[in-house]
C-alpha cells in the first residue's frame, strides 16, 4: 500500500535499530488487514530521545515501539504507564493520542506467550535463570514471577542492578523467591545445574555487526557448555537468528526459543493496543521467517 495524505504512522526509536525486522513485520500485518499504516524505523540517541518522543506527538504518529538502550529512559518521559510497565520501570510500546503518551510493557506478556507457544513450557513452579538485568531482564524476570515461577536468579555483570531487579520481583511476587549474583562463569556453573528455564537478555549473543558481543563473553562459553536436555532456553536476541547459546540448547537436547518468537508475540500485542484490531500473528510469523528457518544441527 503506498504512502499518501491519509496514512497512519508508528515506528521503533532505538540505536541501533538497523536490524530491526519490525518494521517488515508490522507492515505485513497492515497489508494483510488492508490497512492504510506504515511503520518506520527512526534511529535515535539516547541525547535526543525526549525531542524525539515529542516530535512524533507534534507530526501525529499514534504510536512508537522502544528498543535498546531506551526502554528504560522512555518510562520517565512518559504522561501514565501501565501496571507491568510501572512495575518494570521500562516500556517498550507507546501510544500517542495527541499530545498525550501511555506507556506500556508488552516484553512481559510476550515472553510469556513465546514460552508457552513455541517453548511448550509454562513457568509455574519451574526455577528459572534470568541473565541481564536491563529493560529486557526486568521484564523477563517480573514474567515468570507473575506465572507462577518457584525460584528466580538474576545475574547481572553489575550485582546491584541484579539485586535491583529482584527485590523489584520480591516485592510484587513475593512467592517467586528472588535472589541475585554477579554474572561469572562460576554463578553461572552454579546456577546452570538446576535451572529449567533460562532466559537470556544481554547482547552477548548478537552479532558484531549490530553492536554485540558475537557471542565472545567467558560467561557465555560456561553456559554453552552448561544448557541440557529438559532446559527451555529463550534467547532475547534474533541477530543471528539462532545464536550460538540456541545452537548449542538444541544440540544438548534443551528446547530453543528464538528471539523472533518474542519479536511477533509483544509486537502483536502492540499492534493490537494501536490498532484496536487482532494481530494476524501467523502473517507476522511468516514476515520475519520465524517458521522458515529450522535451529542449525
Amino acid at each position: 500500500m503506498e504512502l499518501d495524505g491519509r496514512t497512519t504512522l508508528v515506528g521503533i526509536l532505538g540505536d541501533p535499530v538497523a536490524h530491526s525486522l519490525s518494521p517488515r513485520m508490522h507492515n505485513a500485518a497492515f497489508d494483510a488487514l488492508q490497512m492504510n499504516w506504515r511503520y518506520l524505523a527512526f534511529r535515535v540517541p539516547a541525547a535526543q530521545l525526549a525531542a524525539s518522543l515529542r516530535g512524533a506527538a507534534a507530526l501525529g504518529l499514534v504510536g512508537v515501539n522502544i528498543t535498546v538502550p531506551h526502554k528504560e529512559a522512555a518510562a520517565a518521559l512518559l504522561d501514565e504507564l501501565d501496571g507491568p510497565a510501572r512495575q518494570i520501570g521500562a516500556v517498550n510500546t507507546i501510544r500517542l493520542t495527541g499530545t498525550r503518551l501511555s506507556g506500556f510493557n508488552t516484553d512481559a506478556p510476550g515472553l510469556l506467550d513465546a514460552l508457552t507457544r513455541d517453548g511448550a513450557v509454562t513457568p509455574g513452579g519451574r526455577r528459572c535463570l534470568v541473565i541481564g538485568a536491563g529493560g529486557g531482564g526486568r521484564a523477563a524476570a517480573l514474567c515468570l514471577a507473575t506465572a507462577g515461577a518457584s525460584d528466580i536468579l538474576v545475574l547481572n555483570r553489575s550485582e546491584a542492578k541484579a539485586k535491583a531487579v529482584a527485590d523489584m520481583v520480591g516485592r510484587a511476587v513475593p512467592s517467586s523467591h528472588p535472589s541475585a549474583g554477579a554474572l561469572s562463569v562460576e554463578a553461572i556453573e552454579r546456577a546452570a545445574e538446576n535451572a529449567e528455564i533460562i532466559v537470556h537478555a544481554t547482547a552477548a549473543t548478537m552479532s558484531a555487526a549490530m553492536g554485540g558481543a558475537g557471542g565472545n563473553t567467558d560467561w557465555l562459553a560456561a553456559l554453552v557448555r552448561c544448557v541440557r536436555r529438559g532446559m527451555v532456553v529463550l534467547d532475547m536476541v534474533y541477530t543471528p537468528t539462532w545464536t550460538a547459546l540456541l545452537q548449542a540448547a538444541k544440540s544438548n537436547g534443551a528446547r530453543a526459543v528464538s528471539g523472533l518468537s518474542l519479536l511477533v508475540f509483544q509486537g502483536a500485542r502492540s499492534f493490537e493496543l494501536w490498532t484496536g484490531k487482532d494481530a494476524p500473528v501467523a502473517v507476522m510469523r511468516r514476515a520475519v521467517g520465524l517458521d522458515e528457518h529450522p535451529v542449525p544441527s
